[in-house]
């Protein structure tokens, strides 16, 4: 039994940056190996420096379950990672978010009795279990990710969609991709599937808002989701840096509108983003069209660039904003005295379908 009582959290809003950082960085040594912190790439600067390992949501759940002597995993980012990263770690390895309350609204979009409505809806116009893969982005939640596994399905990254279309495709010869639209659109189209083999599956209207013709002629259903950043940006945005920036090059996210994709130059999940623009020459000028934090964090880093955030607006995952200073310094200095706060884990039976949805990705890729 502890004999120290839990460290409470609002005293911490008292203190100045400087404090929590110093108290942070303290725990931190105190706990050593026993602790790897992981930070996404759209987690606010005070917070990501002290991130052991840095990236997007799977590359950081691979990562730390490599980290053998870690036996606390601080995930800085939100609540579908952490359970990504509780699914791929080892069992003797805890998962911890921060803030219980960093969620994702696109992964909200779409819940397992919804999809479960929808899947037996389709099969009620097709033979669903043989003529359709389910595909869920990994932002989604891990009981999603699981129906995946048990229904033939996988999961796919912004990185490696279209791989994971085209490996769904040589399953059956339709697949149900959520909960991002604009991302299996995107994908898909780039694949070469026309627009009108593309259905829109709404949630919210009976079957779908579509017909039985709409899904028979379908080779891919999406589900009416999307990301709340990423939907900010607008073609009108592309021409006015087009027109106000010349030789300016257009970098976007899948998780953009089509139309938006379309105008763009490139497009590429937040590493592929930094890849593009590190190899860039010296000069040369962007317009970036993600998460605000990671693009400030590349105009910081490369100052012999000209770099523009796309949007005019303020545009950042708002979600992921609320782990702070204050949360990371509470859930560290309660582990340096044994107590472990706003752990995450995944059922066991829901863990292990989970991973063979995952492992059918990570097989291909």
């Amino acid at each position: 039994m502890n004999e120290a009582a839990p460290v409470s959290l609002e005293p911490l809003y008292a203190l100045s940056d400087e404090q929590l950082q110093a108290r942070i960085a303290q725990a931190k040594a105190q706990l050593g190996e026993r602790c790897v912190i992981l930070g996404h790439h759209y987690q606010r600067e005070e917070v990501y420096r002290f991130a052991d390992l840095s990236g997007d949501s799977l590359k950081l759940s691979r990562l730390a379950s490599q980290r053998t002597a870690a036996q606390y995993i601080v995930f800085c980012g939100v609540h579908f990672m952490a359970e990504v990263a509780d699914i791929l770690s080892a069992p003797e390895q805890t998962v911890i978010l921060p803030d219980l309350a960093a969620g994702c609204s696109m992964a909200d979009m779409a819940d397992l009795v919804q999809v479960q409505q929808a899947w037996q809806a389709l099969n009620q116009v097709v033979d669903g279990d043989r003529l359709i893969t389910p595909l869920t982005y990994v932002n989604s939640t891990a009981d999603l990710k699981a129906f995946c596994g048990d229904h033939g399905g996988s999961v796919c990254t912004s990185s490696n969609a279209e791989k994971m279309l085209q490996w769904a495709f040589a399953q059956r010869e339709k697949v149900l991709f959520f909960p991002d639209q604009h991302l299996g659109r995107n994908s898909s189209h780039r694949l070469g599937v026309p627009l009108e083999e593309m259905v829109l599956w709404q949630q919210h209207l009976p079957n779908g808002g579509l017909s039985a013709e709409d899904i028979r002629r379908a080779r891919v259903i999406l589900w009416d989701g999307y990301c709340s950043v990423h939907t900010m940006f607008q073609p009108a945005h592309v021409a006015l840096f087009r027109q106000r920036v010349p030789g300016i090059q257009v970098i976007v996210h899948p998780e953009c509108s089509f139309e938006v994709c379309q105008l763009a130059d490139a497009r590429g999940s937040t590493e592929q983003i930094q890849e593009r623009v590190r190899a860039a020459p010296s000069g040369s000028k962007w317009a970036i069209g993600t998460e605000l934090n990671l693009v400030n964090r590349l105009k910081r880093e490369m100052p012999d660039k000209e770099i523009h955030f796309l949007c005019p607006t303020v545009c950042l995952c708002s979600t992921m904003f609320r782990i702070d200073l204050a949360h990371l310094c509470w859930v560290m200095e309660n582990l340096q005295q044994g107590h472990v706060l706003n752990r995450i884990r995944v059922p066991e039976r829901e863990a292990a379908a989970a991973r063979v949805a995952l492992q059918r990705m990570l097989s291909v890729v």
